[in-house]
């Protein structure tokens, strides 16, 4: 213990004698001014001056061979000047969100420190202590990510703006930029979105409502959230009457106002492929993290998988009508369609549904959860029955009233054969034949099937009804059609997808697909499901969507009514179809289906030629391929004809040997005539010369 006290004793004496305390402190000091140093010199060489431009680039999303294909063109610079701008506007979002912005030159002290103790207290930054000026700056030239880094940068920048802006010019290019949800970029076209009205004729309480939703857009959307909105906009209010913006009794006033929304807002995607461009954002914010502000108020460059010769070609076949069915009361029946690169999973074009299309709508291309019906079955029966030995050619019973325990299932037709040839079950379609197969080789194998598929099975859904698709959650042409690549990429599975880079403003790569690849089935069992699938087109119930001089394999769905008293009505219809090079998947269908909104007629009267169609528009822009492998119809006829060859073989060989011994009959038989004729004539002399003697 002795031993250990002198040498602390002996360490802090040299501690002190070399003065250890000075130097660390200068160290430190001389760290902190370097770093200082160096965030000041960015700031100063950062061309602030360009700010406004800045703010107007849109997000541009560019196409697999890397042209622009849209852009979010709602210019967030087309706003107002901020003369036009109410006064209490002004305040509310000063008093909310920076009430000493009149005050500091582009950073508060106050702010900043009051946060980092709030952030330090909570041991990760939660806080951010932003001036609106901060806040520009963020928006403007830096990334999103939360880190003392990048919040050194905003102080400086910050410091720049302020030196070359007015105080007024700073909160117009706030107020003009700032995203308030719902699609609403600035805050006139968020004035429209809200209350039907141009800023300039907005109330307190409608302002402070605005000033409340810019901290949260979406949780604090009015339309989705109206509490919560009315809430935050009281907040803003307190704020205006603390800071003596507002009287009493105009505070009084306005927190009695009822607020009654009024949409007059436009689409904020303004530039081509709005489907696509949603589906874009979707992935943006799922996959990558990124959120819709950071997306909306920021320009960013998407690059993509698309195909604009595909995307172009799908939405000229959704806006011809004529395709489509009508219900009576004239409600459009809805549909989502979606094309990919089976090498890849490159989404080429989508569709997300018919009729006006509205910011970030529900996209039934990608969104959608339907149940697939006969779609089903090549993925959860026939494939695994081709991986356990079963052919093509192998028979399957198909029995009127078989029962599975409580399961009886039934052919739509209502017609039975006994006994029918696998590929002829997948051809016809037929229930009872799938049913039967999946209960012999083992549920758990159609199941395990699924997912490998990319089918995500619910336990609930682990039954027998697998086999014609009985799910109750459902799926989406996105993942049919990722599923189906399996066969046309020789029994693998690359993962679907949109983005293949985002380009931050600064020209950073802020994220990039890493390809996934999954082998499902053997590339001989992708030939021989593709030869099967080819007679659905071929001759089965997909023959509507044949294009002459091009080979399509697919497979037709439906799901029945949930009314027994209507035979003749589908609830959802598919068709699923491939080429060595495309895959394409269609679902139609009513959001909401009833008695009066329902599909009439089957799956190949109806969707197969919206399919064909589809094909009809795409494929001449995709290089044409074959597949490695005929159709059944193909081989079985190769294979009657070289039978035929054979047997017409055999018969002309034994004609020609007939012919060869009747040939040697004849020259014996005409040898005998002439030993006949000449015995005859010696008979003839014989006798002549028995008459003279």
């Amino acid at each position: 213990m002795d031993l250990l006290h002198k040498i602390k004793d002996s360490i802090w004496r040299f501690w002190k004698k070399a003065h250890l305390n000075q130097i660390l402190l200068l160290v430190v000091s001389l760290v902190i001014l370097i770093g200082l140093s160096y965030f000041a010199y960015l700031a100063s060489t950062a061309n602030v001056e360009s700010l406004k431009q800045g703010l107007a680039q849109a997000t541009v999303i560019y196409d697999k061979d890397g042209d622009e294909a849209s852009k979010i063109s709602a210019n967030r610079m087309e706003g107002v000047p901020i003369a036009e701008v109410p006064e209490n506007m002004k305040n509310a979002i000063v008093a909310i969100e920076d009430h000493r912005f009149y005050k500091h030159r582009g950073f508060d002290v106050y702010g900043i420190s009051r946060a980092f103790f709030k952030n330090l207290m909570s041991g990760r930054i939660r806080a951010g202590g932003s001036t609106l000026t901060q806040q520009l700056t963020k928006n403007a030239l830096l990334s999103p990510e939360r880190t003392y880094k990048r919040k050194l940068e905003e102080v400086f920048l910050a410091i720049e703006i302020e030196k070359k802006f007015t105080k007024d010019e700073i909160l117009e290019m706030y107020l003009n930029q700032v995203y308030f949800g719902s699609g609403g970029w600035g805050v006139q076209n968020a004035s429209k979105k809200f209350f039907g009205k141009d800023v300039s004729q907005v109330t307190l309480s409608e302002s402070a409502m605005l000033a409340g939703i810019v901290n949260r857009p979406s949780a604090l959307d009015p339309y989705k959230n109206y509490d919560a909105s009315v809430e935050r906009r009281n907040l803003v209010l307190k704020q205006m009457l603390k800071y003596e913006m507002i009287s009493d009794a105009e505070y009084q006033e306005a927190v009695n106002e009822k607020i009654v929304l009024e949409d007059k807002g436009e689409d904020p995607l303004k530039g081509k492929y709005p489907y696509y461009v949603d589906a874009v954002l979707n992935e943006a914010i799922n996959q990558y993290g990124l959120t819709q502000e950071e997306i909306l108020t920021r320009g960013y460059k998407i690059y993509t998988e698309m195909d604009q010769n595909v995307q172009a070609g799908l939405e000229k076949v959704y806006a011809n009508n004529y395709l489509f069915p009508v219900s009576p009361d004239g409600t459009l029946a809805q549909s989502g369609a979606i094309m990919l690169d089976p090498k890849t999973g490159g989404i080429r074009g989508l569709v997300g549904g018919r009729g006006e299309h509205s910011f970030r709508a529900y996209n039934r291309a990608t969104q959608l959860k339907a149940q697939p019906g006969s779609i089903m079955k090549p993925l959860v029966v026939y494939t695994p029955a081709l991986e356990e030995g079963y052919t093509a050619e192998s028979t399957l019973k198909d029995e009127e009233g078989m029962t599975f325990a409580n399961y009886k299932p039934k052919n739509y037709n209502g017609q039975y054969a006994g006994e029918v040839p696998l590929y002829t079950a997948v051809e016809k379609s037929l229930n009872v034949p799938a049913v039967w197969l999946l209960n012999e080789i083992g549920l758990h194998k159609g199941v395990a099937a699924a997912k490998e598929f990319g089918l995500p099975i619910q336990k609930e859904d682990e039954n027998l009804s697998l086999a014609l698709g009985g799910t109750t959650t459902g799926y989406s042409p996105q993942q049919m059609a990722e599923a189906y690549s399996v066969f046309a990429n020789g029994g693998k599975r690359e993962k679907s997808h949109i983005i293949t880079k985002i380009v931050g403003p600064t020209g950073n790569v802020e994220g990039e697909y890493k390809p996934k690849s999954t082998r499902v089935i053997s590339g001989k069992t992708a030939q021989k499901m593709t030869a099967i699938l080819l007679n659905v087109v071929e001759t089965g119930t997909g023959r509507n969507a044949h294009i002459p001089g091009y080979n399509i394999a697919g497979k037709t769905g439906s799901t029945q009514l949930p009314y027994p008293d209507i035979p003749n009505g589908t609830k959802d219809q598919w068709f699923v179809g491939y080429t060595p090079n495309l895959v394409g998947a269609v679902w139609l269908g009513y959001d909401l289906t009833d008695r009066n909104h329902y599909l009439r007629g089957s799956s190949s009267d109806t969707v197969v030629p919206i399919f064909k169609s589809m094909m009809e528009n795409t494929l001449p822009y995709i290089e044409k391929d074959e597949f490695e492998t005929p159709s059944i119809n193909k081989r079985l006829e190769e294979e009657r004809k070289k039978e035929e060859n054979t047997i017409k073989g055999q018969l002309r060989n034994f004609d020609d040997k007939m012919t060869d011994e009747a040939k040697k009959w004849k020259e014996k038989l005409d040898k005998g005539k002439g030993n006949l004729k000449k015995f005859e004539e010696k008979l003839k002399d014989t006798y002549r010369k028995y008459q003279n003697q």
